[in-house]
């Protein structure tokens, strides 16, 4: 069997499907991860077959203003659209379609008659339990959380319609909004598996069936890989540091935050990691190191908390290493995950990005790095994570699929 995994937006939105697909084809499936250029190199690594989507998230990579993110994504959604039939040209069996994709894939899936099953990084469905992720505020109380969750499909849908209107042109198909297709979807209970774990977000009472939490996908990365030999050194050379760093975000604000990490880290009294990220961070010095790409499963372990922007994946491998954090959201979900973490006791209160500064950051660190409750927080969260199996499940309800 065929199997498509279409994904698109910033790093953390595609590394988790790289080890998900990876799984699938050593359960002997045929693996293809469609998403953008820029992530060829990275889908490849995993052993999978790349398709090219169209578009690049990177070219709206400084905008977090609300208004013009809601811009910027209905154009990076329609340039995706335009090409995503494309991406099935190769051959297609069942679609595994991630939660900016599947408003475009599930007119694919009508038109192919191919099964497909939502595989999400983020709880998208409206609940009680919490206000929708794209909004990062506080409860506002169960009915108007639900009120707020509706109020965002809506958004989205607004984003989507334009690439919708043309996708089903070109397949096609008769007319239908976003909106309507997402209600037919949810009348037939699509089913959406969410790789992300309970320890973070337990699955709310009040969704409909076919939504389950199933833990989380982790980034491929090779077993035989080690960490480079300078970053080694470093990790045994004294206690343990502070890793900082950005992933996709922050764009053009290197020398600012890496002159702003610095002095953190001094005020702290600690050894930092800095990693480069989009920011560009660098910094040197005998209790500082500039890093690039590494995998999390390697060094969040040997750390001693870790300053991040509070994406999903970065969120998620802190907790799986049992190391505490200090969340700096930027834009998104990231306050939405940032508040996860501190309502869990495993980060501070997070420090939006915009409000940062060394000041702010070396008394976090101070607080997350001398009082144990932090790590002893992260510790309960990583035995949680350790029982559950994303992959696996997924897996089992893609044979069921299959089989239906």
């Amino acid at each position: 069997m065929r199997i498509l995994i279409a994904a698109a937006g910033s790093r953390g939105d595609i590394a988790p499907y790289t080890g998900l697909g990876a799984e699938l084809r050593r359960a002997g499936y045929d693996v293809a991860l469609a998403t953008t250029e820029a992530f060829a190199p990275l889908v490849r690594d995993a052993g999978l077959e790349f398709r090219r989507l169209p578009g690049d998230t990177r070219a709206h990579g400084g905008v977090t203003g609300r208004r013009d993110l809601m811009r910027a994504a209905a154009a990076f959604i329609t340039e995706l659209g335009q090409g995503f039939a494309d991406a099935m040209a190769g051959g297609t069996d069942m679609l595994l379609l991630s939660t900016t994709t599947a408003p475009l894939g599930w007119h694919l899936a009508e038109a192919t008659g191919t099964p497909s099953l939502g595989v999400y990084l983020q709880p998208a469905a409206p609940t009680g339990d919490f206000p929708p992720v794209v909004t990062g505020s506080r409860s506002l109380g169960r009915p108007a959380n639900r009120m707020a969750g509706r109020f965002a499909l809506r958004m989205a849908d607004r984003v989507h319609e334009q690439a919708v209107a043309q996708l089903r042109h070109r397949l096609q198909l008769r007319p239908a909004s976003p909106s309507q297709m997402r209600r037919r979807q949810e009348r037939v209970n699509w089913p959406i598996l969410h790789g992300f774990s309970t320890a973070l977000v337990p699955r709310p009472s009040d969704w409909r069936t076919g939504l389950d939490v199933v833990g989380n996908w982790w980034p491929h990365h090779d077993p035989s890989e080690r960490l480079p030999a300078d970053l080694e050194d470093f990790l045994c050379a004294g206690p343990r540091p502070v890793l900082i760093g950005f992933g996709s975000m922050a764009a053009g604000d290197g020398d600012r935050l890496s002159e702003l990490a610095v002095r953190a880290l001094r005020r702290a009294g600690l050894r930092g990691i800095l990693q480069a990220g989009s920011a560009g961070l660098a910094a040197d010095g005998d209790d500082i190191l500039t890093i690039g790409d590494v995998p999390h499963a390697l060094l969040f372990p040997r750390l001693a908390a870790v300053v991040h922007h509070a994406g999903a994946g970065t969120s998620a491998a802190a907790l799986r290493a049992g190391v505490p954090a200090v969340a700096v959201p930027v834009t998104a979900d990231q306050a939405f995950w940032a508040a996860r973490l501190a309502a869990l006791g495993a980060a501070t209160d997070p420090i939006p990005f915009r409000s940062l500064t060394a000041e702010r950051l070396a008394d976090a660190l101070d607080q997350v790095v001398k009082q144990q409750r932090y790590t002893r927080a992260a510790a309960r969260a990583a035995q949680q994570m350790v029982t559950e199996d994303g992959a696996g499940l997924a897996l089992k309800a893609i044979q069921q699929l299959a089989n239906a």
